[in-house]
């Protein structure tokens, strides 16, 4: 969602308050500290006692003391406005997330009820299908968010099970599928582990929805995505590319940030609330894998998780392959 004029003067008024307690703060620290410096520097420098040194030295105590609380309240103000900046961002994004499924999950259930398509069967037919598209998308947004929300707080407890993971990958694959119309997508998927690991089957599901509706949002109109799994020494990996809008290396390390968004001046557009990938390496860590990314701007992106391979895997995976 494109900044709008009124969110941009807020934001810039937001700014300016901010620099005003920041100027404010330094001047009613920065004045007093540099007076009392230069009268406890006086003091040590022409003091002709014992005394006159130990009201130097506190006198500078003082003032450093003053110096370290300054820091400390411009540190606060700073921390305060960005969580409020974030706060109202999420609020935002998630809103404008939000009403796009919901206005057409509306439209459509009126053009239904109004009965506009009672002589076009096919109609109604592909009308229902948007409709529960678009019902996936809410479902997953919601979920996305009561993820973060547990995984902030530490209150994700997984249910761990050793088993082959290309079934609950196929599983993820075919809810993002209900997603999309399929019109505007050309998506393809290899599933080549056959290796064990030990791993929560709801993470992984979560894992690979959020990179492939990252994968969607961020790629134009013609948009690509290749999904493979496949099993690499100790490592079963997992790689999502895209021929989307890519972004530069230097974006590299913030990007799995909470609330953080590719900026808009790449992507064209401001989407989403930024916990996807969030989730994803929340979720990678908690399996003790790792996750990579290759990206180039206008070339698209590749994400390379990597997760380990359990150490009973050799053998009862063969005996697994035998019996499906």
């Amino acid at each position: 969602m494109p900044e709008t004029a009124y969110s941009r003067k807020k934001r810039i008024r937001h700014s300016m308050s901010l620099t005003g307690a920041i100027v404010a703060t330094a001047v009613g620290v920065l004045l007093p500290v540099i007076l009392s410096t230069s009268v406890g520097i006086v003091a040590i420098s022409i003091g002709k006692g014992s005394w006159w040194i130990l009201f130097g030295v506190l006198v500078i105590s003082f003032a450093a003391a003053a110096i370290g609380g300054g820091v400390v309240v411009t540190v606060l103000l700073i921390r305060k406005h960005r969580i409020a900046r974030l706060q109202a961002d999420f609020v935002a994004n998630m809103t404008h997330e939000l009403r796009t499924p919901l206005t057409s999950i509306r439209m459509y259930a009126q053009t239904i009820e109004m009965g506009a398509l009672e002589n076009e069967p096919e109609l109604v037919q592909k009308s229902v299908q948007t409709i529960l598209r678009e019902t996936e998308w809410l479902e997953a947004m919601i979920d996305r968010v009561l993820t973060w929300r547990a995984a902030s707080r530490d209150r994700i407890a997984p249910n761990l099970k050793t088993d082959r993971i290309d079934v609950t990958v196929q599983a993820a694959v075919d809810r993002f599928l209900r997603m999309t119309s399929g019109t505007d997508l050309k998506f393809s998927i290899r599933l080549g582990s056959r290796s064990l690991v030990t791993h929560d089957e709801q993470s992984i599901h979560s894992i690979v929805l959020n990179l492939l509706v990252n994968a969607y949002k961020y790629t134009g109109r013609l948009k690509k995505i290749e999904l493979r799994l496949f099993d690499s020494d100790d490592k079963v990996i997992l790689e999502v590319e895209d021929n989307g809008i890519g972004f530069p290396q230097t974006e590299e390390k913030r990007i799995f940030e909470p609330f953080y968004r590719v900026d808009s001046r790449l992507s064209g557009k401001s989407s989403g609330a930024g916990l996807g990938l969030a989730i994803v390496k929340h979720q990678v860590l908690l399996h003790k894998g790792s996750i990579l990314v290759r990206s180039e701007p206008q070339k698209g992106t590749t994400f390379i998780v990597q997760l380990p391979v359990s150490k009973s895997s050799k053998g009862i995976s063969r005996a697994q392959d035998d019996e499906r």
